[in-house]
């Protein structure tokens, strides 16, 4: 049997936080307490030291390029980047090659992470303008959801039908995830300025590209049929202020039919950072201005935006040192999103408390994620420790993702993961991923 006691920790839970103890058995918690004594000898302990013992982090949108696209991450080694980043359960995107449009090509990924996963998974199945037959096979027992891409998108996953999107909205009981950005507008603004530029289009424009009209023209028409057909829309990375209106805080996030996200990079960076970053800041939807970003901190505070994520994904510096045409969008950020969030913290721009709702509670409330995202008794002992106050510098030498850089590299956090349990397994400490894939595949309770 695997017992582990952690002691003395500030255990963050439920819009509180308490010092006491928890008792893992096995893949669960057991007993949480203010003080627990160790009950038999084989009963390993672990000192949180008076620092922060959190859930792990639920990243509810990720691509880790597998399969088809596996020179720029693959389940193993972003997974083993996730967990040195507190993130221990993600749900993976379907816009790999192939497409994750088929129920077949659905599973294979799930057997791919069955054997490689360091963190626990799940995979979105993927919708198009004609397999709305697969998208109704779909269990949604055991699979997260369905990802429709608005705007942006490999192979022919862009559903630009308005017909295809009445009859999968009208159909399916799924959880719809969408990328929300008008692709017409898109490909007007990127002509305009490839006229003026042609390939080497200088990155600032992006935003003007893929402008706050883009986005907004699209979230109003999908928000309007989610609510005309009463499916369930979760709005992935938000980026403008004008889209903030759209979303309420009204109503408790378990009676929400609508809700949102955002993502690290529209909290931490903006347009002014395109001079000094370039590429590596260039993601769809774009960075956009300090005010959208300071709406964005508000309406992730006041209950708006219900979810902090990464959408994570990796492409080789290689790639991202093209033109600015042929740059690819996506960036690596699992392993240092939740100290990017301490960072916040330490700034004044979020509590702790908020940071578990967002990165925790929420993901595992809005997908209805069995037994995690809390730390309670009976729950899968998925758990990270944070110090707040040991600073790090992200360099080469100690980033994971299979890509090899990171937008903050050179930055200095103040907080560090010193922990991370995925069902009650300890695979990281010291700094460093134990070679255990511990992960497993998520269950939802609908």
């Amino acid at each position: 049997m695997n017992r582990i006691l952690i002691k003395n920790a500030k255990i963050v839970n439920e819009g509180t936080i308490f010092e006491g103890d928890v008792l893992i058995e096995n893949d669960l918690i057991v007993e949480i307490s203010d003080s627990i004594s160790a009950k038999s000898s084989n009963c390993k302990i672990i000192d949180a030291e008076g620092n922060y013992l959190m859930p792990g982090a639920i990243d509810d949108q990720v691509h880790f390029r597998e399969p088809g696209l596996t020179h720029k991450g693959d389940i193993e080694s972003e997974s083993r980047a996730a967990v040195a980043g507190g993130i221990t359960s993600f749900i993976e995107q379907p816009n790999t090659v192939p497409n994750a449009v088929t129920q077949e090509l659905l599973e294979q990924k799930y057997q791919i992470a069955a054997k490689t996963s360091y963190a626990n998974y799940s995979f979105m199945m993927g919708g198009t303008n004609d397999n709305l037959e697969e998208i109704l096979k779909t269990n949604p027992k055991n699979v997260a959801g369905l990802k429709l891409f608005l705007g942006s998108s490999t192979g022919d996953m862009l559903v630009d039908s308005t017909e295809s999107l009445e009859k999968i909205f009208s159909s399916t009981q799924l959880l719809i995830a969408v990328h929300s950005e008008d692709e017409t507008t898109v490909k007007e603004n990127l002509e305009k300025y490839k006229l003026q530029f042609g390939d080497d289009i200088p990155v600032k424009f992006h935003p003007e590209i893929r402008s706050v009209e883009a986005c907004y023209k699209s979230t109003v028409k999908i928000i309007d049929l989610a609510k005309r057909t009463g499916a369930r829309l979760h709005v992935f990375h938000i980026s403008t202020a004008k889209e903030l209106d759209l979303f309420t805080n009204k109503i408790p996030l378990e009676d929400k039919r609508i809700t949102a996200e955002v993502c690290i990079h529209h909290l931490w960076f903006s347009d002014e950072d395109y001079e000094t970053k370039g590429n590596l800041i260039k993601w769809n939807p774009a960075v956009k201005t300090a005010n959208d970003r300071k709406a964005l901190w508000e309406a992730l505070n006041d209950g708006r935006i219900d979810v902090v994520a990464t959408d994570h994904a990796p492409h080789t510096l290689e790639e991202k040192s093209q033109l600015y045409s042929k740059a690819p969008s996506g960036g690596p950020l699992v392993q240092h999103a939740i100290v990017a969030m301490f960072e916040a913290y330490h700034q004044g721009k979020i509590s702790i408390e908020k940071i578990v709702e967002k990165m925790c509670h929420n993901p595992a409330k809005i997908f209805k994620i069995e037994n995690r995202g809390f730390v309670k008794v009976g729950y899968f002992a998925d758990l990270v420790i944070v110090n707040p106050g040991l600073p790090w510098s992200v360099k080469k030498e100690n980033i994971l993702a299979k890509c090899g850089w990171s937008p903050f590299e050179g930055f200095t956090f103040k907080s560090r993961i010193t922990h991370t349990f995925v069902n009650g397994q300890l695979v990281y400490s010291a700094f460093k991923v134990k070679d255990i894939r511990a992960g497993k595949r998520l269950l939802f309770n609908r």
